[in-house]
């Protein structure tokens, strides 16, 4: 069972159905023993890093995840759940994050011909194999965000081209994260999804 965590930060319902598209097992909860026993733990996320943040506190959940994490559990981060695995956040105040990896989430520095938020679809340049990455180099995935996650580049991945490198993919151990939308790039995004799926099984 993949427990797709639960702290009103919006996009749940799209993962959900992607999830039963390609057959996994997965339900949405806040339920510390349910997360403490899922197979696998996806971080969704549509908003800003302190509100996500001051919610998992406020539901008891930070200690969980981590507990969970430090069992070895697969946590894939979505978008802002990718973009809280870093340290810290920058966005509106700084914000201590998960600290599952090293770095800081910043703003996306803004032009003309690439405003911000970073909004569409963008091809991906795959920077080193993880086991979500196989297939991905060069295909296209949707993504929404203004704020990308400065990492050192043993923990990226992926990357996509929008007025800087912005990180796409990244990971460390057993905690990966992908800033833009697997539940709404279709087969390719499907495909990550069913790759993590299978790491939960394993």
């Amino acid at each position: 069972m993949i427990i797709v965590i639960d702290y009103d930060a919006g996009n749940t319902a799209n993962v959900l159905r992607a999830l039963e598209k390609i057959g996994v097992t997965a339900e949405l909860s806040a339920d510390k023993e349910k997360i403490l026993a899922a197979d696998g733990l996806i971080l969704p996320g549509v908003g800003a890093y302190p509100t996500a943040m001051a919610e998992l506190e406020r539901r008891g959940l930070v200690a969980v995840i981590k507990e969970a994490v430090a069992q070895g559990v697969p946590l894939l981060g979505i978008c802002l759940g990718m973009q809280i695995l870093t340290e810290k956040g920058l966005e509106h105040e700084e914000t201590d994050g998960l600290g599952f990896i090293p770095g800081v989430c910043r703003p996306i520095p803004a032009s003309k011909e690439q405003p911000v938020p970073h909004m569409g679809w963008n091809d991906l340049a795959v920077k080193q194999a993880s086991p979500l990455t196989d297939g991905l180099d060069g295909q296209a995935v949707y993504f929404v965000h203004s704020y990308f996650t400065d990492v050192p580049s043993q923990y990226i991945d992926v990357t996509a081209d929008y007025s800087i490198e912005v990180p796409a993919m990244i990971h460390k151990d057993n905690v990966y994260g992908a800033q833009f939308h697997p539940e709404k790039s279709g087969d390719i995004g499907l495909g990550i999804l069913e790759k993590f799926a299978g790491l939960c099984k394993a």
